[in-house]
């Protein structure tokens, strides 16, 4: 492939609602500029991004996709993310490397959550953008309507640069606003001019005068124009808006029918035009020898650095990290140093990916992304430099994982197989964490929803050949005490020469600590437990609050006093005082209420204000207490909740269903408090069947 120059490059992310399009566009840009061959459909599972076989099976994206579409002697590196919104690190990981977006909508859905996510992702990283309606061939699409709804949403800066011709229903061409003038479509993606029909007159009218008050708001000297009637010539209009988008100030819309190829060439034209090259774009990180910031931004001449933005660890495929070159030139013999590993690594071959498919070129400069294969230290987040300079840019934020799931190998005596596979799968894929939860025996992962959990499982068992059964976890409860006891503990045993004795009397009551297992005090007197047997009551009391006798829970907030007892001067050992203060902390224990208490998450869910009470009612119904609530002021409620922990398996689901996929939460442990009587008296049997059967 050809070696393409910073200024000749253009790194496009395609965003929006799952099922938009998406894919159908960028298969669309390849096959049009020439990459492919052929056009592949989502439908036939034959498309260039969607490759992996979950995506095959499924019928959507799960990862992103790079495909370097060249056009007018230009490199654009279409970045395909998934739309559905289990897989929004994808996604996130993918706008960190952009320059700039395309926001897909549907011309029959419209503007959904995922168009309006998309949105506010773009504001958060300041990426210039577009939006671009798909399925203009289907009948009673209404192009005029989508642009009212985007207009409501974001004001002034919705600029419709081009607008559909419809004749009897068909998507037959489109109207210039820029230009002022129509074309029909001809062929494959060609035009030829035609007049603007004349119901179609008012709407450029109107579109035009909205463009050219943009344009005009653009500097001084074009605003004087304006108001003086000064026409633009197209040059300046381009121009202008070129400045306009790479400022964020206008959001041109335009559209067409990527499965007809109609329009795409239009788009594929825009975006060279108006889109930034790299150089456009601010790019920072720290030198680690200095101390001092490093403005990378995209600057061929300037020492060499990468950023890895995303892995590829497929057992077919290998591994790749994905790069994109923040300044210098990097090729195809260099060693870089991995900054955070501090690890140099010999690159061997430097890749362009079509898809799934690596084509190899001698460089990449400035602003290019690539791909490194089988670098060792490597990781997504990472940074490569040069040792002499050595600069560290800063790790994209990706979305915290909040779904969990306890996970077990169908077979047993997998589990280490099953670790290496979920090992790499999380070097892909940096929205998934493992937890190994020792205290109830379980093993956790943790995702952005059920679907992404489900697609891992999968996963692993296509690519890696382990089969994992997913449960809902068992929560962390913890057993106390509410009252006072008094109690003993005798350990008497005789079997032939020494026998055992140990005997202890002992008080226990809440010590008010349920940070704390237990407290451990010895007021002895005269003798009775003789000083060097005390550390084996207190060991016996460390042991026995690791189960507890009430549901085989951790114990926690007890007060445990050694006051009496008496000891034998041959059959006394350490293990028969610890086995007597194991009895009577069972004992005492039991008799001093004990209770089951259950964590309790603080949680803070964001939805639309016209979803409040739906979600409030929702707490509600499983024991949460609504602590408060505050608008966000771009139209949501944050809601403050505290929530037992038991009651929230399952809770992306519900809130998405309730919600339509625009409400978010997140929650963080904040202690423990009493469960209720039914919960309490539900859980003890639960886990006495469990001790009963199997070892769960």
């Amino acid at each position: 492939m050809q070696v393409y120059k910073t200024e000749q490059i253009r790194n496009v992310v395609l965003l929006g609602h799952g099922g938009a399009g998406k894919t159908t566009l960028a298969e669309a840009m390849a096959f049009l500029s020439g990459m492919t061959t052929r056009q592949g459909r989502v439908e036939d599972g034959n498309t260039v991004s969607d490759y992996d076989k979950e995506e095959i099976k499924r019928g959507f994206s799960i990862s992103t996709t790079c495909i370097p579409v060249p056009w007018l002697k230009c490199k654009i590196n279409v970045l395909d993310t998934p739309g559905y919104f289990d897989f929004v690190g994808e996604v996130e990981e993918a706008v960190s490397a952009a320059d700039a977006a395309i926001i897909v909508v549907s011309g029959k859905a419209g503007v959904q959550v995922g168009t309006q996510k998309a949105w506010n992702l773009c504001e958060k990283y300041n990426l210039p953008r577009m939006i671009f309606v798909t399925d203009m061939d289907v009948a009673d699409v209404s192009y005029s309507k989508i642009i009212e709804d985007l207009t409501e949403l974001y004001g002034k800066k919705i600029a419709p640069i081009h607008f559909p011709i419809l004749d009897g229903g068909k998507f037959t061409g489109y109207v210039d606003v820029i230009r002022q003038n129509a074309c029909t479509f001809s062929g494959k993606s060609e035009t030829k001019p035609c007049d603007v029909p004349a119901d179609l007159s008012g709407d450029l009218e109107t579109y035009h005068d909205t463009l050219m008050e943009s344009v005009a708001e653009s500097s001084e000297e074009f605003m004087e124009r304006f108001f003086e009637g000064d026409e633009f010539t197209v040059e300046e209009v381009n121009t202008a808006v070129g400045a306009e988008v790479h400022d964020v100030s206008l959001v041109p819309v335009c559209m067409g029918s990527p499965v007809d190829l109609k329009g795409v060439g239009t788009l594929l034209n825009d975006i060279v035009e108006f889109f930034p090259d790299p150089s456009k774009r601010k790019c920072a990180g720290t030198n680690q020898k200095s101390g001092e910031a490093f403005d990378a931004d995209y600057d061929a001449s300037k020492a060499k650095t990468a950023y890895v933005w995303k892995s590829i660890v497929d057992p077919f495929l290998g591994k790749y990290s994905l790069v994109k070159v923040c300044s210098g030139t990097v090729k195809s013999d260099d060693t870089l140093y991995n900054v955070e590993k501090n690890e140099e690594e010999r690159l061997n071959k430097l890749y362009v990916l079509e898809g799934s498919k690596p084509i190899e070129v001698p460089e990449l400069y400035a602003g290019d992304i690539g791909a490194i294969a089988k670098l060792a230290s490597v990781q997504t987040g990472d940074t490569l430099a040069t040792k002499a300079v050595p600069v560290q840019f800063p790790k994209t934020e990706l979305s915290v994982p909040y779904t969990c799931k306890r996970y077990k190998a169908v077979k047993k005596g997998e589990e280490d197989k099953i670790s290496q596979a979920l090992g790499r799968i999380m070097s892909e894929d940096k929205t998934l964490r493992v937890v190994n939860d020792g205290a109830n025996r379980q093993s956790l992962i943790y995702g952005i929803g059920d679907q992404q959990l489900d697609v891992t499982m999968s996963k692993m068992k296509e690519r890696y050949k382990v089969d994992v059964e997913l449960v809902k976890p068992k929560v962390p409860f913890r057993e106390t005490l509410r009252k006072k006891s008094d109690v003993e503990g005798k350990h008497k045993k005789q079997s032939g020469g020494h026998g055992q004795y140990g005997h202890v009397k002992m008080r226990f009551e809440p010590s008010g600590d349920l940070e704390t297992p237990y407290v451990f005090e010895q007021v002895v007197v005269g003798g009775a437990v003789p000083k060097n047997y005390f550390p084996a009551v207190e060991k016996g009391i460390q042991e026995s609050v690791l189960k507890g006798p009430l549901a085989s829970y951790p114990v926690v907030g007890v007060k445990a006093q050694l006051y009496d007892g008496s000891y034998h001067p041959v059959d006394s050992s350490e293990m028969a005082f610890k086995t007597a203060a194991i009895l009577a902390f069972k004992k005492g224990f039991m008799d001093a209420s004990p209770v089951l208490l259950e964590p309790i998450v603080s949680m803070k869910v964001t939805v639309p204000d016209k979803f409040t009470g739906d979600v409030m009612g929702d707490l509600n119904k499983r024991r949460g207490r609504v602590l408060g609530m505050n608008p966000d002021h771009k139209g949501n409620t944050i809601i403050e909740a505290d929530v037992p922990q038991l009651e929230i398996d399952g809770y992306s689901t519900d809130l998405r269903s309730m919600t339509g996929g625009s409400g978010d939460f997140s929650y963080e442990f904040a202690r423990y408090e009493q469960a209720p009587a039914d919960v309490q008296q539900k859980e003890i049997e639960a886990r006495a069947n469990a001790a009963e059967g199997e070892d769960d």
